[in-house]
């Protein structure tokens, strides 16, 4: 899955949009590499993302598509 869905589907991003700025801004790495709002993301994964006052480490933990707000939470763990 892209890595602008991923954010979007999960729900850590509200708009795909959004999520994909800010992989063109640079603010987002995935297993340390900076990513591009195309590249593929898989379960294991470790992500990155810097916000303006702040920052979050989730691991991918599963792919849904579609995925209901409900199901949202599971998809990701807060590393840090």
């Amino acid at each position: 899955m892209r890595i602008d869905k991923f954010l979007k589907n999960s729900r850590i991003i509200k708009r795909r949009t959004v999520a994909k700025e800010a992989c063109e801004q640079g603010r987002i790495t995935v297993n340390g590499k900076v990513a591009k709002p195309g590249n593929e993301v898989d379960t294991g994964d470790d992500i990155y993302i810097s916000f303006g006052n702040g920052s979050l480490r989730v691991r991918v933990l599963e792919l849904k598509d579609p995925c209901r707000k409900e199901d949202a939470a599971s998809m990701y763990e807060v590393i840090e």
